[in-house]
This record gives structure tokens, C-alpha cells and sequence, in this order.
């Protein structure tokens, strides 16, 4: 445990040292191998009290952007907001509590979004509304087929 801020001292060095004392090579690695687990519980195991959410978001955004996979790395990002925030899967009815949880994941995951992806996940948001997933959908990755299909692999 430590005393420190996530904030404090060189984060970016202590947070690839963590990944590197959990046996990976890159922070991607490392949340490739805890698929569907929300940004914020990743960080609590590279560091409880000083490692943050934003600042593993960052880090995969950084890593995202050097290796040319963006989308899928916006793609992830919906599938830990939807883990979190609709846990077993779309919901069956939508009712007022269902429908605000889906507005919260998919509001969340668009304001997380890059400016250069904004549009694409506009669009693949309003797709999700008119054509609600199948009750019980839970995509446990990136590559979940229907979100290859509502956001390809294409670099903007």
C-alpha cells in the first residue's frame, strides 16, 4: 500500500512497472488478458491507492494510437462499460431503469472516445438503439462479432 497520489511522481514509469512485475510486455497485454473488466478495477491491481482508471485509459489509448488499432481499442472500451454497468448482459425489457443504464454506458463510452472515433461511435450507438442486441448480449471482448459489424476495424 502506498501513501502516494496516482497523480504523484512519474506514473506513467510506475504504471508499466507494475504491468512488468504482472509478467507483460504492455499495458495492452495486460488488459487483453482481463477481458470485459471495467478501466478502474484494472487499475486497482496495478495499484490500489495510486494507480487510477484515467490512467490506465491513457496508457492504452498511447498504446492504441502507436500501433494503429484505435477502434478496437474504442471497442474495448464499450466492453467495460457495458460489463459494468449491464452486467448480465442487454436487458430484456427496457424500462426506465434499463434504458438509463444503457444511456449511462453508452454516454459514458462515447465521451472516452477520441475525437477522430466520435462519429463512427455516434453512429454505432444509434445503431444499438434502433436495433437493440439480442436480451442477455455480453460481449466478452473487442472482437465480439456485432461490434466488429457496428464499428470495423478501420483507422480514421
Amino acid at each position: 500500500m502506498s501513501d502516494r497520489h496516482p497523480f504523484q511522481g512519474n506514473w506513467v514509469a510506475r504504471l508499466y512497472e507494475r504491468v512488468r512485475e504482472r509478467g507483460y510486455d504492455s499495458l495492452t497485454a495486460f488488459a487483453e488478458a482481463r477481458p470485459a473488466v471495467p478501466l478502474h478495477l484494472l487499475a486497482e491491481e496495478l495499484g490500489k491507492d495510486d494507480v487510477a482508471g484515467v490512467q490506465v485509459f491513457r496508457g492504452l489509448l498511447a498504446e492504441a494510437e502507436r500501433s494503429h488499432r484505435v477502434t478496437r481499442f474504442v471497442r474495448d472500451v464499450l466492453v467495460r462499460e457495458l460489463a459494468e454497468s449491464l452486467p448480465d448482459g442487454w436487458p430484456a425489457v427496457l424500462d426506465d431503469e434499463s434504458r438509463g443504464e444503457i444511456a449511462m454506458a453508452l454516454g459514458t463510452w462515447t465521451a472516452d472516445t477520441p475525437e477522430t472515433h466520435k462519429e463512427r461511435v455516434r453512429q454505432a450507438r444509434a445503431a444499438l438503439r434502433a436495433t437493440p442486441p439480442p436480451p442477455g448480449w455480453r460481449p466478452l471482448g473487442p472482437d465480439d462479432g456485432l461490434l466488429l459489424t457496428l464499428l470495423p476495424d478501420e483507422e480514421v
